[in-house]
């Protein structure tokens, strides 16, 4: 199954920097998400060199070995930015979310770090199949936080793992089998914030995935857009954008 995408990245109403950052390349199969962390140093260096160094280390023939060489590139690139953080008489932390996908001949992958998101949509059901590192999170697993609290939870913002943000980098894998008429979303926090699974699953069951991808940005600047907000969607028959 040939796959094709649609991405697209904003800076939102309030910031005056986009600290995301964000991989598009159906031809390779490989898309990617980054979002500088938020309250920290240069968050845009560290997204932009984790797309960087995705986009020119991720190779391979298989799924297995350019999911290998993507751990590999994420892996140098916490090298580097832990590096820079130590520069200087200031110690900082620069980091940086991540969320990797991956398809060939019939399987997917997924690779990431924070709360940076990928969902599917299969037989018109809406998945989430990455798992945020996050407090609030945290805070759901063990039954203290509903579900539904967390995006306004006062400590929402706290994240347990990102490129950077220590010297050994701790990523989550996923794997899975292409099914024909899947679809994939890949979206930082400035949207998944802001629109429901409902909103996310009819963009996603689009025959346009570029009006659906501008129509997510829209519906994310309509409500405010306090972030960043990035998107790709990926699916099987729309036109590459």
């Amino acid at each position: 199954m040939v796959l094709a995408s649609a991405a697209r990245t904003h800076v939102g109403r309030r910031r005056t920097i986009n600290e995301d950052a964000i991989l598009n390349e159906p031809g390779r199969g490989l898309w990617a998400v980054s979002d500088g962390m938020g309250g920290h140093d240069a968050g845009e260096v560290a997204s932009a060199l984790v797309v960087e160094l995705l986009g020119r280390d991720a190779v391979g023939v298989g799924l297995a070995p350019r999911m290998s060489a993507a751990r590999e590139a994420l892996a140098a690139a916490n090298a580097r930015l832990v590096a820079m953080g130590q520069e200087g008489d200031a110690r900082r932390t620069i980091g940086a979310t991540v969320a990797v996908f991956a398809a060939q001949e019939g399987s997917f992958a997924c690779l990431w770090a924070g709360d940076s998101r990928i969902y599917r949509a299969r037989d018109g059901v809406l998945s989430q199949l990455t798992r945020d590192h996050s407090l609030v999170q945290e805070l759901v697993d063990a039954g203290e936080l509903h579900p539904s609290e967390a995006a306004s939870h006062p400590n929402a913002n706290v994240i347990r793992r990102a490129v950077g943000a220590a010297p050994s980098l701790m990523v989550d894998e996923l794997t899975g089998a292409l099914l024909s008429g899947d679809r994939f979303l890949l979206a930082t926090d400035g949207l998944t914030r802001l629109a429901s699974n409902e909103e996310m699953l009819a963009a996603l069951m689009s025959d346009d995935l570029g009006v659906a991808a501008d129509g997510l940005i829209e519906l994310s600047l309509h409500r405010g857009a306090p972030d960043n907000v990035s998107v790709i969607l990926v699916g099987p028959s729309s036109p590459a954008t």
